[in-house]
């Protein structure tokens, strides 16, 4: 095989045909009763047709597409479950994440079938024939039916595992691999099928023997690029469902590990091997997933994030034992975990800090250590930083940003000074929404209330400072925001309020007639 050969893809081609039929059989623990035939319908332009059948249903004539009313004419005792897409596309994901343990490039070809580009990984199980075996094998006591096929491309295989699974193309034979099946196995547009046929041209190979540019000028350019793929003559990328990580390294055991201890050690080694990786290129991880696959098909994945790149392993260790304590499902492992893997999906190159004269840097490095921590127990979005900005409407002033990610710029962000012997300009608590209250009497244009009833208590008004004007920003709203005064209001009881008017007298308040009407007062904040 020469070097250029050698580098290109492999692509296995995946394909559960009954796979709506397989899940809900496998949900009520009905499989093997091939005496009662089993269909899932669909509706399909206002009738019920067949989108899913066992193989009893399919051994007595009936066939997917077919209607609802023919299948039961001839088989009258026939089990009919409504179609679930959802339910079956969920099914499919899951049979991904364990695909996994294969290959990290995994892609959806929906809406039964996926593809696994094992370029390069196949050694690892001993060939492709072993992988390919193994995949099926395994599936299969999982209670699905599977069609399987590897090929140079994904046209190529996906074609081969509808008509010939477990066919395994050398590179360069696609063509002469896919020759003589009909043109119906390339999954092109039924009219574009039609058309072939009625031209004389009923395999693939027929196709292939005309040239391309008749094919492109009669059947559009679409179609001559998806039997160019099939051919083996170039092919279109998969679309992975995840990004590739940035380091991966995993374990797996002959003997599935269950205990709580046997998960600890082997991700410290993991964390201890996964470390020594990124350390030789001068590399931390930001963010970690390790997820554990489950004998039965069961895949868990557990993620954790850091604010500043983690160069230990210790500290690797550390968090997922957080992460893991503070599980609401905890994690099950059945009859055992086969295989884990750890994984850094985000990394960043490490700087090199002044740490030994530095004080600073040790406080930053322990604060930040426990937000990781905390993070990791509780989530990362529950963490947060209050950042200021730069606008001068009170609910708008302050962002709250996740800690891990945000607290270089909390440290170094700029607050308003207070006043010295001054009382503050805002409160203490400021709500997240205005809370409407009701003032019997203001005074005009633009004094304060007297009394207001606030969840249901009166107060009455001793002193009052204010008003302090704060207009909407007229550039980044749509002219419904009023303006707004403002005043710090303490009662007879003394508590103190931040109130405002929502609206000017006589000239921003009006009703669906056009008449105006008296502004609304809100309670934004309290003081003490």
């Amino acid at each position: 095989m020469s070097a250029s050969s050698a580098n290109r893809r492999r692509i296995l081609s995946l394909w559960l045909p009954r796979l709506p039929i397989d899940r809900i059989q496998r949900f009520f623990g009905t499989l093997g009763k091939v005496d009662e035939p089993s269909i899932v319908v669909i509706k399909d332009n206002n009738a019920l047709v067949i989108y899913a059948l066992d193989e009893a249903a399919e051994r007595l004539g009936l066939h997917i597409g077919q209607p609802l009313a023919n299948a039961r004419a001839m088989c009258p005792d026939l089990k009919v479950f409504d179609a679930d897409v959802a339910a079956d596309a969920k099914t499919l994901s899951d049979i991904a994440d364990w695909c996994d343990r294969f290959t990290p490039l995994v892609a959806l070809d929906p809406p039964h079938g996926l593809f696994l580009d094992i370029t390069g990984c196949a050694h690892l199980f001993g060939g492709e024939a072993a992988l390919l075996q193994t995949l099926a094998r395994a599936l299969a006591r999982q209670d699905f039916s599977v069609s399987a096929a590897i090929a140079g491309t994904s046209v190529c295989a996906r074609t081969l595992t509808r008509q010939a699974t477990g066919t395994i193309v050398a590179d360069g034979g696609e063509a002469a691999a896919i020759g003589r099946f009909p043109v119906s196995a390339l999954g092109a547009d039924e009219s574009i099928t039609t058309g072939l046929r009625r031209a004389g041209l009923k395999t693939i190979g027929d196709v292939a023997s005309r040239a391309p540019g008749e094919i492109t000028a009669r059947f559009g350019a679409r179609f001559s690029t998806l039997l160019a793929h099939a051919l083996g003559r170039g092919d279109a990328p998969i679309n992975p469902r995840k990004p590739l990580p940035d380091y991966i390294v995993e374990k797996r055991f002959a003997e599935p590990i269950a205990t709580d201890t046997m998960i600890a050690m082997t991700l410290s080694r993991l964390a201890d091997t996964l470390i020594a990786s990124m350390e030789k290129q001068g590399k931390g991880a930001r963010r970690l997933e390790a997820a554990f696959f489950r004998t039965d098909g069961v895949v868990r994945a557990i993620m954790v994030e850091t604010g500043r790149p983690v160069t230990r392993s210790a500290v690797i260790d550390r968090l997922f034992r957080e992460r893991l304590d503070a599980l609401v499902d905890p994690l099950d492992p059945g009859f055992g975990f086969d295989m884990v893997r750890l994984s850094a999906s985000r990394t960043e190159i490490v700087v090199q800090e002044q740490r030994d004269l530095d004080a600073h840097v040790h406080d930053n490095d322990e604060l930040a250590a426990l937000i990781d921590r905390i993070a990791a127990r509780i989530g990362g979005k529950r963490v947060v930083v209050n950042l200021p900005q730069d606008t001068h409407i009170p609910e708008h002033a302050v962002l709250a940003a996740p800690a891990q990610h945000h607290l270089a710029a909390a440290m170094q962000a700029e607050w308003p000074a207070r006043v010295e012997s001054e009382p503050p300009l805002r409160p203490l608590r400021l709500f997240d929404k205005p809370e409407l209250v009701a003032v019997p009497f203001a005074t005009v244009p633009d004094g304060p209330p007297h009394q207001f009833t606030w969840r249901r208590a009166k107060h009455a008004v001793v002193r009052v400072e204010g008003p302090e004007r704060i207009a909407m920003e007229w550039w980044r709203q749509d002219g419904k925001q009023l303006t707004r005064d403002y005043f710090r209001i303490e009662d007879a009881e003394g508590l103190r309020f931040w109130i405002f008017r929502d609206g000017l007298y006589e000239g921003e308040c009006f009703d669906d007639d056009g008449k105006p009407v008296a502004p609304r007062w809100y309670v934004h904040g309290l003081f003490a």
